[in-house]
């Protein structure tokens, strides 16, 4: 939503000053112009990315015209959810959590939040911690040093589309200077045209460079900074789920536990403490 609106405050400012400045929109608009800049963009993103970049890529840009993946609700979630799961353990034990996390789809406690049992990557992240805790005795270090690993690597795969793009909008302004250079040059092949022909030949060369800036800083670049502020925003859950279970494998009460896991979110997306309480409270009667 945002992004739209964004789009349309800087098209319409550009747009609107040329034609208030007494410009005419018609001599903008270029379609062999259009067609070198985002040829040339796309090719080179495709040579310079992995075929496993591209589809992440490609992937990643439906979901940056949506709103946030997660939010105050989604935390207040995972937090109850962990809460019961840490308190089934705490009063009957590590065994008796075993089935909840072989079939998580069939487990009476994932059953009850359906937005977290639909995210496949938390719940596999989760039960993943929960098995191996499950297993036997843990070095609280060792488990703490593999979920910083596993996290990097899930960090790098998230910013990977953002990176591309990032690279895709810096590129954008060179193929411009390409197209109008090539406008350029078309015009100097037909110096026998009269002075006005020449002088529109020039214009629709120039337009070349003003597309490509415009496409690289005014369109591309924003998703690129909206794609990074969104995989940060992302990642906040596993950090979240991270701190709760490290909380409790150190011995803390399920409360405490699930108090380390609040401190890690971001204050906007943060529940408060009585918030949470009274959540929880008022879950367990159900």
């Amino acid at each position: 939503m945002f992004i739209a609106i964004g789009y349309i405050i800087t098209l319409g400012s550009i747009f609107g000053g040329f034609v208030l400045a007494g410009g005419h929109l018609a001599a903008l608009f270029q379609p062999l112009e259009l067609l070198m800049i985002f040829g040339g963009a796309a090719g080179a993103f495709v040579a310079g990315n992995s075929q496993k970049n591209v589809k992440a890529t490609i992937k990643a840009f439906p979901g940056l015209f949506k709103g946030p993946a997660y939010n105050k609700a989604v935390y207040i979630d995972v937090l109850a959810m962990l809460f019961e799961i840490l308190a089934k353990v705490r009063k009957e034990g590590l065994m008796s959590i075993e089935s909840d996390v072989e079939e998580p789809e069939k487990s009476a406690i994932f059953s009850k939040y359906p937005k977290i049992l639909a995210d496949h990557h938390v719940v596999e992240f989760l039960t993943d911690y929960l098995r191996m805790m499950v297993g036997g005795n843990l070095n609280v270090f060792e488990i703490e040093s593999l979920m910083d690993a596993e996290l990097e690597a899930h960090h790098k795969e998230e910013h990977a589309p953002g990176d591309a793009l990032s690279k895709l909008g810096d590129g954008m302004p060179a193929f411009g200077i390409v197209a109008a250079v090539m406008g350029v040059v078309h015009t100097m092949e037909s110096l026998h045209l009269p002075p006005e022909e020449l002088g529109l030949l020039i214009a629709h060369a120039l337009v070349g460079t003003f597309l490509g800036i415009l496409l690289s800083y005014g369109m591309v670049a924003p998703l690129s900074a909206l794609h990074e502020q969104k995989s940060a925003e992302a990642s906040k859950i596993y950090d979240c789920i991270k701190a709760v279970l490290l909380a409790s494998m150190n011995g803390y009460a399920p409360p405490v536990a699930v108090e380390f896991g609040r401190k890690v979110l971001f204050s906007t997306d943060r529940p408060g403490f009585r918030e949470l309480e009274e959540e929880i409270k008022s879950r367990k009667g159900k």
